[in-house]
């Protein structure tokens, strides 16, 4: 059975070594295969104490060989390279809040009424452009906003025709 705390602690772990040593840390031998043996998209998020996002990078599909790896890769990145923050630094450590969002396959939307911003996240496609919006953020309480939010990400306009994907999510934190 898997341990809910570890995927965070493992997280954490990533992100402490990285931040206040540089240092990508090797796979724990004794992790669970729940994080070692599938593959997974996911995201990390990092918030300050008062639930300001200080930091987000994730993947929709598995780059890389585990699910572990994965976040490992989303975690350094969420910490140091989210373009719209400043990489985060060894002081902010203790006043940080982690969480991963394990990503289940997206699905091709026939119709907006099969989308539900609380249990599913979206993926919005025209063309090459694409954007993703989490399921169950604080402020998203309707499928127009969910989709309208996912379309600015990806930088389409808003009355431009895109191809629609629901996805869930297992949250921890």
């Amino acid at each position: 059975m898997e341990d809910k705390g570890e995927i965070v602690r493992w997280v954490k772990a990533v992100i402490d070594a990285y931040v206040k040593n540089r240092k990508v840390i090797p796979v724990p031998e004794d992790l669970s295969e729940a994080l070692t043996g599938r593959r997974a998209g996911a995201f990390v998020s990092i918030h300050t104490v008062d639930h300001r996002l200080r930091g987000c990078i994730g993947t929709i599909e598995p780059t890389q060989s585990s699910l572990a790896l994965e976040l490992r890769s989303n975690a350094i990145a969420a910490a140091t390279r989210d373009p719209r923050f400043p990489p985060i630094e060894p002081e902010e450590l203790d006043h940080l809040t982690i969480s991963a969002d394990v990503l289940e396959a997206p699905e091709r939307v026939k119709d907006m009424s099969e989308l539900d911003p609380k249990e599913y996240g979206v993926i919005v496609k025209s063309g090459f452009r694409k954007g993703l919006l989490l399921p169950d953020l604080e402020g998203v309480e309707t499928v127009e906003a969910q989709v309208a939010i996912a379309k600015r990400k990806a930088g389409i306009e808003e009355d431009e025709p895109v191809t629609v994907y629901r996805f869930r999510v297992t949250r921890y934190h």
